[in-house]
């Protein structure tokens, strides 16, 4: 670039920097001020606009440290759990969708939702045991795909399957919790780890088998062919040959998920109480006080949220660059 060329760039840069920085810098300047600071502000500048304070932090980590702990553990046993279970089933999906062919007959498709349907009728409006009504509803399935499976004649392609896979993102979090309130009410799970860490595996899991279906893509199938002929079963062939190669992305999806996990809100206010909640779940609780919002102490916990993070993004940087990029340009 030319020298005026490139000083337009490297000036746009940082001021593009200072917008995305500035936020941080606030937050973290303002867990070190006193509430008269908040009040009277805005300051900026530690020890030249205000004396700064450890009140906050003295509070959250000292005086509320038992549920500051608390929050922090649960967080991190269900962002941590939940992301290895929807990357260990996402990731073997997408191999399976990127090499093998599969070419399901719609009205078949069609024929298990309609029995699903009725399953859930029967348990629902005519109080049918679901094990039962689950099992009628299966043998009632194989049965019509046997006398009527032969008539249909449309197929779904692996495309198909992926895209209706990425679809249930689209539908707002909002829509089903109240159901999946209810399930795990009958399972009597609410308020549990286990909760949390099954269904943030399951409504992350489009995101890494769309994510990591283009990786696997990208990787030449010769490779795969070459460890069959030497008596690879398809499984090795994924664990030793698949996965190492997909590290770049695998990393780059690992980040996401835990981030998404890691932030998730609406799920956790319904299905917790006080055993299992999470740190998002702590910050909105400060903006509930009888005192108003207290900036100061959320800013704390906000920077507390911020760190395993950042410090996995430090861990995960060398995988992360090339894995945002790999498979975007085909050909």
């Amino acid at each position: 670039m030319a020298p005026a060329t490139k000083f337009l760039v490297y000036t746009l840069l940082l001021c593009w920097t200072l917008v995305v920085v500035f936020p941080l810098y606030w937050v973290l300047i303002t867990s070190f001020k006193t509430a008269q600071a908040v009040n009277n502000g805005p300051f900026f500048i530690p020890w030249v606009d205000f004396t700064p304070s450890l009140h906050a932090w003295k509070d959250l980590l000292v005086t509320d440290a038992a549920d500051t702990f608390s929050s922090f553990f649960n967080s991190i046993v269900i962002g941590v759990l939940s992301t290895m279970l929807c990357i260990a089933i996402g990731s073997m999906a997408a191999y399976a969708l990127a090499r093998i062919t599969y070419r399901p007959k719609f009205g078949n498709i069609l024929l298990f939702v309609m029995a699903l349907a009725a399953c859930a009728w029967a348990v629902w409006k005519l109080g049918v045991d679901w094990k039962l009504s689950a099992a009628a509803a299966i043998a009632v399935w194989l049965l019509l795909v046997l006398t009527l499976g032969r008539f249909f004649k449309r197929s779904v392609s692996n495309g198909d399957i992926l895209f209706w896979m990425i679809s249930q993102r689209i539908l707002p979090p909002i829509v089903t919790v109240i159901p999946i309130y209810m399930m795990f009410q009958n399972l009597q799970l609410l308020d549990t780890h286990l909760a949390l860490i099954l269904t943030y595996a399951v409504i992350n899991l489009p995101i890494v088998i769309w994510l990591m279906y283009d990786f696997i893509d990208s990787i030449p199938i010769e490779l795969e062919e070459s460890a069959q002929l030497d008596g690879a079963s398809r499984f090795r062939t994924f664990w030793e040959i698949v996965l190492p190669l997909a590290k770049p992305g695998l990393a780059a999806t690992t980040l996401l998920v835990l981030i998404l996990a890691w932030n998730e809100y609406i799920l956790a206010v319904f299905l917790t109480t006080s055993k299992a909640q999470t740190m998002p779940i702590l910050v909105s609780a400060m903006n509930a006080g009888e005192r108003g919002i207290l900036w100061w102490s959320m800013c704390v916990v906000i920077v507390v949220m911020i760190i395993p993070v950042v410090v996995m993004a430090i861990v995960l940087q060398r995988f992360i660059a090339k894995g945002v990029l790999l498979g975007a340009v085909k050909g």
